[in-house]
């Protein structure tokens, strides 16, 4: 919490690329939601890039580790009036820079009252934060997953609170192996994200133990340190920034693979939805999916935005490759 709040006080004391890493391109829209967000929240905001799931109108989104709040004020813009964005971050001084602009963003964006919301609190407790059961459609979270020592039980915390059909969507820190009790002591190598970063196989057991589908890899970038004293500490040791999407998909969804068509509705994709590193869905083009992605398709909010039919050629790809 020091870290965070004291000695960073903008993003370019950062010592490695770690919690500055770019996700994917940014849709027009977007991006000009992003030039809206008051100038001290996007200094003071440490996250990995944009963490910014697609078909969010109206939508609940709890952002896990939401900082100065960069981007519940985005997100605010894309959900839309009826929809509602929550925030919630251990450190108190991100959290106070966060809600001392609500006015100026609510009234920038036009709503009569705030769609947005602060909490103080630790995403492996949401419920201490009166969070409650199925009450979101998506989680986000940005780059601090590694920060929190027990990873599964903030993964159970969201999907606990997702509503059936619920997605998690989140870019996070990952190692090439399990590191060593000398990386995860180093207090600069933690705060820079290094230090908690999972070994990627563990999120995939993870992710089965808790319930949701197998992670959907997004996309993935590697990490440069820039410190020699850093990279000695390291070692051989690689770290990747990954984003993930996964789902709490209800059993009954699950039917087999099938074919579907994207009908090219969603804001900003209306070409092509780039959905995960397997698939990318072209508006009105036939598109062979597994039994997973099926299930996904069906039972979340993408549901209404294809058109899903029973039945796929086998050599359909599998969304759950690493």
């Amino acid at each position: 919490q020091d870290y965070y709040g004291k000695e960073l006080q903008k993003s370019e004391d950062l010592k490695t690329n770690a919690c500055v890493t770019s996700a994917r391109p940014l849709p027009k829209a977007v991006r000009d939601a992003l030039e809206h967000v008051h100038e001290e929240v996007v200094a003071r905001y440490y996250g990995c890039g944009l963490v910014i799931p697609e078909c969010l109108s109206s939508c609940r989104i709890l952002d896990l580790g939401s900082g100065s709040g960069r981007d519940c004020y985005l997100l605010s813009q894309l959900v839309g009036e009826q929809g509602h964005v929550t925030g919630i971050d251990m450190t108190k001084s991100q959290v106070e820079v966060a809600k001392k602009h609500i006015a100026y963003h609510m009234d920038k964006f036009g709503y009569r009252k705030p769609n947005v919301e602060f909490l103080h609190g630790y995403m492996e407790k949401l419920g201490d934060a009166g969070l409650a059961d199925e009450s979101y459609d998506i989680v986000i979270s940005n780059c601090v997953i590694n920060l929190a020592p027990d990873k599964k039980a903030v993964l159970q915390e969201a999907f606990r609170v997702l509503k059936p059909g619920g997605e998690m969507y989140f870019s996070d820190i990952y190692a090439s192996q399990r590191l060593s009790e000398t990386i995860r002591k180093h207090r600069v190598l933690w705060g820079e994200c290094l230090a908690g970063a999972l070994y990627w196989r563990d999120l995939y057991s993870i992710a089965e133990e808790v319930g949701f589908s197998p992670p959907c890899l997004v996309t993935a970038s590697p990490i440069t340190i820039g410190d020699k004293e850093l990279e000695g500490i390291i070692g051989d040791c690689c770290f990747v920034s990954a984003t993930y999407r996964l789902f709490k998909v209800p059993g009954g969804s699950r039917a087999g693979p099938g074919q579907v068509i994207y009908n090219g509705r969603i804001m900003g994709h209306e070409r092509e939805l780039v959905f995960d590193a397997n698939f990318t869905f072209k508006e009105g083009e036939v598109v062979d999916v597994d039994a997973e992605m099926a299930a996904i398709l069906r039972s979340s909010r993408f549901a209404e935005e294809f058109l899903i039919r029973a039945g796929a050629n086998a050599a359909a790809p599998q969304g759950n490759c690493c």
